[in-house]
């Protein structure tokens, strides 16, 4: 029955590791779009909290789930230019 009971727990952390996967995926998007409206209108930006956030992600345990990569000013540049 213990065994039973260590799946049960390490699937419930699987799943609470998912979901704060999924949550920060949801504010990297939002820290990229602010920075690409910030690059469109010409006015300063960093990619710092998107960084910071794809760092948090990254450390997750979830095997399943890709490791995102950080971002750079360059990228957000070279991606507003192809729009």
């Amino acid at each position: 029955m213990s065994v039973h009971k260590d799946l049960i727990k390490h699937a419930y952390n699987q799943n609470q590791d998912y979901q704060e996967f999924l949550r920060m995926d949801q504010l990297r998007e939002a820290y990229i779009e602010e920075a690409v409206e910030l690059c469109k209108q010409g006015q300063p930006f960093t990619t710092d909290k998107i960084n910071q956030v794809t760092n948090n992600m990254n450390r997750l345990t979830v095997r399943m789930l890709p490791k995102r990569k950080n971002v750079t000013v360059e990228m957000v540049q070279e991606y507003v230019g192809k729009l």
